[in-house]
């Protein structure tokens, strides 16, 4: 299964690494829209995703309408902490696009107010603002690859001696 995850405008370059690498654990897109908090350069942000970086498919945005004229036909879904429908409760297609907001603001309002039935959210205590970044990207494609059998994934690790 194809997943693609959006950040758009992150600022903290160690969420970016962290997403990043779990992007790389599941063989799933990253495209990032500038503008970026951090310099691609960014020591926290190579040591955040390791050695994983030959192994992530990154794409580089001016704007979230470039990426999002390029993928016209596909199904994008909106993470935000307004939104009414759970991530759960929706069915992930092969190819879907997951967008999420920068650390300090999320989503643009206009964005999630033109896409409303479109957005999904994680549940959380009403006295938290959010979740951390990398946390949520991570929840919400895990639950994408469980709804479809974690397709492309070796589902019990890897056979090593210490396998039980």
């Amino acid at each position: 299964m194809a997943i693609n995850v959006v950040l758009v405008e992150p600022e903290i370059p160690q969420n970016t690494g962290n997403i990043a690498r779990t992007c790389a654990a599941v063989g799933a897109n990253l495209h990032l829209v500038k503008p970026l908090g951090f310099s691609v350069e960014d020591r926290y942000l190579k040591r955040a995703g390791l050695d994983y970086w030959d192994k992530v498919n990154i794409k580089y945005y001016d704007s979230f309408s470039e990426l999002r004229d390029k993928y016209k036909e596909h199904i994008f879904y909106y993470s935000t902490t307004k939104a009414q429908k759970l991530y759960t409760d929706v069915k992930y297609p092969d190819d879907c696009f997951i967008v999420f907001g920068k650390e300090t603001a999320g989503l643009p309002e206009e964005l999630l107010v033109e896409n409303k039935e479109w957005c999904i959210r994680i549940p959380m205590r009403d006295d938290i603002r959010s979740l951390n970044l990398s946390n949520s990207v991570a929840i919400i494609v895990y639950e994408a690859l469980r709804q479809n059998n974690f397709a492309g994934l070796v589902p019990y690790g890897k056979l090593t001696k210490y396998t039980w």
